[in-house]
């Protein structure tokens, strides 16, 4: 958070975030027409037999890229699930330095903008605050921001609130007072409880920004205090959703072991809150060296979420939500390029299991003047809602001024709202990113986000599981230096995305295409093996279904797996040591499928017998990068005289900087070890085994790699 108003003070800050990842933490300063489409539906009456493999695949095409340079091929398969936007999936944070976060006008603009949750008190402030006096030593608190006032935003906004307990310098006792004058006094039903903000920022890395006036500030202790916290809160009220704060994986401190730990950040507090804390608590400000850079950050988003649902799983703890209350691209905060980070970021983020998505900050304050590729100013301000300060000679526009990342989030109410439900989408060209929704009455909505700032780029919709009627479509448009999103009617053909904007169409599905049948819902991993995985699922509704199938996700293109007249079945012919992404769909007596349940995630094992044994083992890390041991085991019957072993990263962008006792090559994600002079032995039935080590560079995750092959054989790991 950059300094807002002048009054603020920077006694409790930090210093801004860097925009590239190193070694030092990323730290953010405590602060103050028409869009028409080629249309290849499939038909919406679909084979019951022969065709299951191909039902949901969309069919392939020629690009238009040959013909003409700026065409780009959009595919949407609405038949691929990917959740249902939950009604705290559009957030923001609040800060009460803020004297105008409780004004009508910016109530009203926050309405406007389809905010469904609000964050409250404001970041690190959140360590610092006493809900019951109202005050934050060290910090400056502005009139009108407490907490009563701030529920009326909240109530008059129609939004819900998330709150920070204090952990920094409060206690359990004083966090479960405000859970009892906020729901048993007021009544004001507020479900959501954070425990801290960023508290791996405490000092304990070496860094600190965030106060914790506890004498062990270690991962440990932090854990131990959240249960504390957790018991004292659910005992006034056991309905609440109290959460704990993770590191994001591949950003600082990640990775980082400090003295006298077993374990980092996540490593530490995870298996001690598994179960007890209702959700975990991420933030992201991703930076970049420039604009292309920074618009290319949210790619990266979903493998990072991916590994933390993996560190979650091996705790136990798979299925606990995610909230991602602190976002903003730390890059021409005010200009195009972060409104098209924005829209791009929150339905990335939704897209892979956050329930919601808090960007920073309502107004935040003039900082460093800068200037966009587009020629647009940018002050260096967080805030969405001008602040109407100044740099020198360099001035906002007027309080409550509307900067273009309120536009990108305006958008998002274009595209989808509580209720629906995200598809896959995906596009050929890297300077186009697609999201779809389909929507509860039937609509199918594709948000469209040209990130070229100079050249408009031609969109053509190819759809799989749905069919559109052929009328117009229903568009919205954000254009670049625009102040306000336009709205219109498109023909259904094709129409150029304008450089550097945000373009949503809305079709609407052909009558008697659709089947009457409910998606499947709550599908559940009952058991998995390294080449099988049992789900099971609650029945469809609105009729009787002739078959449940299992489609597999592989891009845009479903694969059927499996058909059941049951509610559950079991995948056969994995790959072992592989994540799926699977759906369960319903079909009619038509021949119909249903929507799509909600994904599910499988990840399969390594053989449980084998000749061969892995062990993979993290040793040291610093956010972006990280140094890896690997140790093999010949456990067969016959010795092995010069070996190969071969594996993969699940992230693309992981790359090999260094290593020793062995020699190591890396081509993309593919990684070849071969032994040095001196070990390429390995004895037979476990007599020895060779270990070699590695240097890691990473941009965004960097999960382990889950298959391992000596000299061909797919070995277990461990």
């Amino acid at each position: 958070m950059h300094a807002a108003e002048p009054h603020v003070r920077r006694t409790t800050g930090r210093p801004s975030r860097p925009l590239l990842r190193s070694r030092s933490p990323l730290r953010r300063a405590l602060a103050a027409g028409a869009l028409t489409a080629a249309l290849l539906a499939t038909a919406g009456r679909l084979p019951a037999a022969a065709a299951d493999a191909t039902a949901l695949a969309g069919a392939p095409v020629a690009s238009t890229a040959a013909d003409d340079p700026a065409a780009v091929d959009v595919t949407v398969n609405a038949g691929q699930g990917l959740g249902t936007i939950p009604d705290t999936a559009y957030g923001l944070n609040s800060a009460i330095w803020d004297a105008h976060m409780n004004t009508p006008d910016t109530q009203d603009l926050v309405k406007a903008a389809g905010i469904g949750m609000l964050r409250y008190p404001g970041g690190s402030y959140g360590d610092i605050y006493h809900w019951q006096t109202h005050t934050a030593p060290g910090g400056y608190v502005a009139p009108g921001t407490d907490f009563d006032s701030f529920m009326g935003t909240v109530q008059k906004v129609g939004a819900q609130p998330i709150l920070i307990a204090n952990y920094g310098s409060g206690t359990p006792e004083e966090a479960a007072g405000w859970v009892r004058y906020a729901n048993v006094t007021k009544k004001y039903g507020a479900k959501f409880w954070e425990v801290g903000n960023e508290l791996y920022g405490n000092g304990h890395y070496g860094s600190g920004w965030e106060t914790d006036e506890h004498a062990d500030r270690s991962p440990a202790a932090y854990a131990h205090g959240v249960l504390d916290y957790i018991s004292a809160m659910k005992a006034v009220d056991p309905t609440i959703k109290v959460g704990a704060v993770l590191t994001t994986p591949g950003n600082w401190p990640d990775g980082v072991v400090a003295d006298g730990d077993a374990a980092d950040w996540n490593h530490t507090v995870i298996p001690l809150v598994a179960g007890k804390a209702d959700f975990v608590i991420v933030h992201w400000y991703p930076g970049g060296s420039d604009a292309a850079g920074m618009l290319d950050t949210p790619a990266q988003l979903a493998g990072e979420l991916q590994q933390l649902r993996t560190e979650l799983d091996a705790a136990g703890a798979a299925d606990t939500p995610i909230a991602l209350t602190e976002t903003n691209s730390n890059l021409l905060m005010d200009t195009q390029p972060n409104a098209l980070f924005a829209a791009d970021t929150y339905l990335t983020a939704l897209a892979n299991g956050v329930f919601t998505v808090d960007w920073w900050d309502t107004h935040n304050g003039v900082g460093t003047i800068s200037t966009a590729p587009d020629g647009a100013t940018d002050y260096g301000d967080m805030g969405l809602l001008s602040s109407g300060g100044c740099t020198g000679s360099v001035c906002e526009p007027p309080v409550n001024t509307p900067f273009p990342p309120y536009y990108g989030i305006q958008m998002l109410s274009h595209a989808g709202r509580p209720g629906d439900q995200l598809v896959n989408a995906g596009t050929d060209s890297a300077l186009v990113s697609a999201h779809a929704v389909r929507r509860a009455d039937g609509d199918l909505s594709v948000l469209l986000i040209n990130k070229d700032p100079s050249a408009a780029h031609t969109a053509h919709l190819r759809l799989s599981g749905y069919t559109a009627d052929g009328s117009p479509a229903d568009v919205a448009v954000f254009r670049d230096r625009a102040s306000a999103v336009e709205t219109g009617t498109g023909d259904g053909s094709s129409q150029p995305l304008p450089p550097y904007s945000i373009t949503t169409v809305t079709l609407h599905p052909k009558s008697g295409t659709a089947s009457a049948l409910g998606a499947p819902r709550s599908p559940k991993v009952a058991s998995v093996t390294d080449t099988t995985a049992t789900l099971s699922w609650t029945p469809a509704t609105g009729g009787t279904p002739v078959r449940y199938e299992v489609y597999r996700q592989q891009g845009t293109t479903s694969e059927l797996l499996t058909g059941t007249s049951a509610t559950s079945a079991t995948v056969r012919n994995l790959t072992p040591g592989t994540t799926y992404t699977l759906n369960v769909l319903a079909r009619d007596a038509d021949g119909r499928l249903s929507r799509a349940s909600d994904p599910v995630t499988v990840r399969t094992t390594s053989p449980a017998e084998s000749t061969c044994q892995v062990a993979y083992r993290l040793t040291g890390g610093w956010g972006s990068g990280f140094n890896a041991e690997v140790t093999v085991t010949n456990t067969g019957p016959n010795p092995i005289d010069g070996w190969t072993l071969a594996y993969s990263f699940p992230d693309s962008g992981v790359s090999v900087t260094g290593y020793w006792n062995a020699q190591v090559s890396q081509s993309g994600r593919n990684v070849i070890a071969t032994p040095v002079s001196y070990n390429s032995e390995l004895a037979a039935h476990g007599g020895n085994s060779v270990s070699f080590g590695f240097t890691g560079a990473n941009s965004g995750a960097y999960a382990a790699p889950t298959v391992f092959t000596l000299n061909g054989t797919v070995c277990t790991t461990t």
